[in-house]
């Protein structure tokens, strides 16, 4: 009789292959150390802008970084999810292991994903040492976020265009205790990202 338990366990003969140079080699390369700065917060509040602002800071501070934002994600690597509730939580495990090899190669990765759930934002940072993880809180009010609104997202939500829409029919968890929390409403974006900078300095990621 098939085991089928055993032959749906493909990757059962995969071996994880050990780098030549290590994360640690590769940081001390770079000339600082590797993390994940997870942005996190409603459509419409700022996490993309925000994210490459302090990318554009960091580079100029010599850095290695890159940003993963939501929308150029799910134009290839998640192209063939939805929205929905399931779906969600496969975008973020996806981006959670893409982010671990970025660690890994020594980088400095911004994350910028609604990512709703705290459950899904957790099992990301349990992945990865407790100093790789930062997450990042962008608070802004949903009425704020309305009235941007660039993408024109809401407003089709509130007319019952777009289901599973974050903030009108689908949950968001507020962040806890996010390492940075920002609240946008009367901060500039400069503002914003030097808070970041200032932080990721505090935790001594960067010089």
């Amino acid at each position: 009789m098939t085991n089928l338990k055993a032959d749906a366990a493909v990757s059962s003969n995969v071996v994880w292959h050990l780098q030549s140079i290590s994360a640690v080699q590769r940081s001390e390369a770079n000339g600082h150390k590797s993390a994940v700065l997870w942005y996190t917060g409603l459509s419409g509040s700022g996490k993309s802008t925000v994210a490459n602002a302090v990318d554009q800071k960091l580079f100029e501070r010599g850095c290695h970084t890159y940003v993963l934002d939501g929308d150029n994600v799910r134009h290839g690597l998640n192209g063939d999810l939805t929205f929905s509730d399931k779906d969600r939580v496969e975008n973020i495990r996806r981006i959670g292991e893409v982010s671990k090899l970025f660690v890994d190669s020594g980088l400095l990765v911004s994350t910028a994903f609604i990512s709703p759930f705290a459950s899904d934002r957790k099992m990301v940072r349990d992945q990865l040492p407790a100093d790789k993880f930062v997450e990042v809180f962008i608070d802004t009010p949903i009425e704020i976020c309305e009235q941007r609104d660039p993408k024109g997202l809401y407003k089709k939500a509130r007319n019952g265009e777009i289901k599973n829409f974050t903030g009108i029919d689908s949950a968001y968890d507020i962040p806890e205790s996010p390492e940075v929390h920002l609240k946008t409403a009367n901060k500039s974006i400069e503002a914003c990202a030097d808070e970041v900078v200032a932080k990721l300095v505090e935790l001594g990621l960067i010089d």
